[in-house]
C-alpha cells in the first residue's frame, strides 16, 4: 500500500486547486471597492497628517497638528451644531410622516396607485430641480407660501434669509423630497405582516386602534430601527440642498459640517486640514450611529 504522502509518479498531471467561483464573481466588486473606497480612505488619512494644499508647495508631514487645530476650531463646532440640529428636526418627521403615509395607503385608500405615485415621485427628482422649485415657493414677494400668508392676514416670512427660519425651511423641503423612500420601506414592511394576526385580533373583538398599537407597530419595530439609523446618517451628511438654497447663509446659520469641509478644502485651499475635519466628523458619526443603533435595539428587545 502506497503512502498518502508519496511523491507523484513521473509524467502524472499535477492536480490544480480550482479558484472558488464565488471569488471570481466578487472580484470586480472587490477591485472597485479597493480603488474607490479603501484607497481614498487611506489617502485621505495620510493627507490629514500633512499640510497638503492646492498651492504649489510640496506637502510635508505635520503629525496631529491638523486634528489639534480642528478640535479648537469654533467654526467647525458651529457647523457641527447646525448639522446636528438639522438631523433632529428632519429625522423625526421623515420617520413619522412616512409611517402615516404608508398606513393610509395600506388601509385601502381609493386610487392607491395615485397615492403611491404622489408620495414616491418627489424622491426621483434631482436635487437641482427640488432646490429650484422650493426656492420659487419661498420667494418673499412672489412665492406661494407668502401669498397664502397674505390671504389669511399674516405677515410675510423671509424663509431663506431669516436666521431663525432658514433651517426649518430647508428641513421642510427635505421632508417633501425624501420622505418617499421611507414611505416605500414602511409600505413593504406592512405588506409583510401576516394576515392571520389581524384575523385573530378581529375575532377577539379588537378595534382598529387596538390592532394598530398591538400588532402593526410592534411588527414594524425592526424596519423602524433601520429607517431611523439610515435617516440619521443621511441627515448628518446633508449638503446639496443647503448649498443650493442658502449656500450656508444667512451669516453661516445653515452651514453644515460637510459644507465647512468643502469651504476649507476648495475655497481656503487647505486640503490637509479639510481631511482632518472629515475624519473627526467620520469618527463622531460612527459613535453616534453605534449608540443610536444599540439604544433602538435594546428598546426593541
Amino acid at each position: 500500500m502506497s503512502s498518502p504522502h508519496a511523491a507523484p509518479r513521473p509524467g502524472a498531471t499535477p492536480v490544480r486547486r480550482a479558484v472558488p467561483p464565488g471569488l471570481l464573481f466578487a472580484l470586480p466588486f472587490l477591485v472597485l471597492f479597493a480603488v474607490f473606497m479603501v484607497w481614498p480612505l487611506v489617502q485621505g488619512l495620510w493627507m490629514s497628517l500633512t499640510d497638503t494644499s492646492l498651492s504649489a508647495h510640496a506637502p510635508s508631514f505635520i503629525g496631529l497638528d491638523n486634528f489639534t487645530e480642528a478640535f479648537g476650531d469654533a467654526e467647525m463646532w458651529r457647523a457641527l451644531g447646525h448639522t446636528v440640529f438639522f438631523t433632529v428636526i428632519s429625522t423625526v418627521p421623515l420617520v413619522l410622516v412616512a409611517l402615516v403615509m404608508a398606513l393610509l395607503v395600506h388601509t385601502g385608500l381609493p386610487g392607491q396607485w395615485v397615492w403611491r405615485l404622489a408620495f414616491f415621485a418627489p424622491y426621483l427628482l434631482p436635487v437641482g430641480v427640488v432646490s429650484l422649485l422650493w426656492m420659487w415657493l419661498y420667494q418673499p414677494d412672489l412665492g406661494l407660501y407668502n401669498h397664502l400668508l397674505d390671504v389669511v392676514g399674516l405677515g410675510q416670512v423671509a424663509w431663506l434669509s431669516d436666521e431663525s427660519v432658514a433651517m426649518w425651511a430647508i428641513a421642510l423641503a427635505t421632508l417633501w423630497w425624501t420622505v418617499g423612500f421611507n414611505f416605500l420601506l414602511y409600505l413593504a414592511a406592512l405588506q409583510a405582516v401576516p394576515d392571520h394576526l389581524y384575523e385573530a385580533a378581529a375575532l377577539d373583538g379588537a378595534g382598529a386602534w387596538r390592532r394598530l398599537w398591538s400588532i402593526t407597530l410592534p411588527q414594524l419595530s425592526r424596519i423602524t430601527v433601520v429607517i431611523t439609523v439610515l435617516q440619521i446618517l443621511a441627515s448628518l451628511k446633508v449638503f446639496d440642498q443647503i448649498y443650493l438654497l442658502t449656500k450656508g447663509g444667512p451669516n453661516g446659520s445653515t452651514r453644515p459640517i460637510v459644507e465647512y469641509v468643502y469651504d476649507i478644502g476648495f475655497t481656503g485651499y487647505r486640503l490637509g486640514y479639510a481631511s482632518a475635519i472629515s475624519y473627526v466628523f467620520f469618527a463622531l458619526v460612527l459613535i453616534a450611529s453605534a449608540a443610536q443603533y444599540a439604544a433602538l435595539r435594546r428598546r426593541e428587545k
